[in-house]
């Protein structure tokens, strides 16, 4: 009941801070910076090491770099998600551009459903929003449950508020067999870690051996549906484009793991280019193959 009371009270304070103009926000997300960089030095070591081992071939300058750039646009990510609580649908709209939404809708016209693969890549909690404005078709998110209840239960209204609906890894499956006959978006966020005793297939990413989540691929093969890869970028503090990027449009007929490969190097290459986008403090590596059961 204490616990329970101390989210609510939690959820109350970011509900209220979402209210403050993204200008104020930006200011916070300054401070925010400071603290956790210079201060407390917030998972500084997980992201250190993270760098060594994706990058060996850079210099302890760049690497430090990279790190210097990625904190900064953490806490600026930190204060965008809280804004989304509540964005207004015309701040949705201005801030996040879908750039090729008419590839979308040429597969919807040829009666095809699309599987959407992300990664924790720029603000991808804005991406989830802007999902819900892109079509009155059904928009589907696939989110990973989360310990505190409460705070699920509040994510899963903001997340789905624009009309997307929000099903848990565990039910996707059946989810999806109930829109079977309808046209549809799925999107996934693919570089989460599979608990190690789904950790079936490991391929190298970002230069080191890693277990990789393949619901992208499982439910692609099961609808036959085309799969794109939603590519963020950011364009300045606040601001979002999107690209759909096809990656196959046939994947019963792709080989075992090519789909989980093709979107797994769509998105490294997307982090060596802007590194400073990418969750380094996610611990992605907590596991080696030889721990595979």
């Amino acid at each position: 009941m204490i616990n329970k009371g101390l989210s609510y009270i939690g959820i109350g304070f970011l509900y209220l801070v979402s209210l403050l103009p993204f200008w104020f926000l930006y200011l916070i997300a300054d401070v925010v910076f400071v603290v956790i960089y210079y201060v407390t030095g917030y998972r500084r070591k997980v992201v250190q090491q993270n760098l060594r081992n994706a990058f060996p071939e850079k210099s302890d300058e760049e690497r430090s770099k990279i790190e210097y750039d990625f904190f900064r646009y953490f806490a600026d990510l930190m204060v965008e998600i809280v804004k989304g609580i509540t964005l207004s649908e015309g701040q949705l709209l201005k801030r996040i551009k879908i750039l090729n939404m008419e590839l979308i809708e040429n597969y919807f016209d040829q009666n095809r459903s699309v599987i959407g693969a992300v990664g924790h890549y720029g603000n991808w909690e804005m991406s989830a929003l802007r999902l819900g404005k892109i079509t009155d078709k059904p928009r589907i998110i696939v989110y990973k449950p989360l310990t505190n209840k409460t705070f699920e239960s509040f994510f899963i209204y903001v997340r789905s508020r624009f009309g997307a609906t929000l099903v848990a890894m565990k039910n996707t499956l059946r989810k999806l067999s109930e829109v079977r006959r309808q046209i549809s978006i799925t999107v996934l966020v693919a570089d989460q870690t599979p608990v190690r005793h789904e950790a079936h297939y490991f391929t190298t990413f970002l230069n080191q051996p890693t277990a990789v989540f393949l619901g992208v691929e499982k439910l692609a093969k099961m609808m036959n549906s085309v799969v794109v890869f939603c590519d963020v970028k950011r364009v300045k503090r606040g601001y979002y484009t999107c690209t759909f990027v096809p990656l196959t449009e046939n994947p019963k007929q792709t080989a075992e793991y090519e789909v989980t490969e093709l979107h797994v190097k769509y998105l490294e290459n997307m982090i060596r280019q802007e590194p400073r986008y990418w969750l380094w403090t996610h611990r992605r590596w907590k596991f080696k193959p030889e721990d595979k059961h």
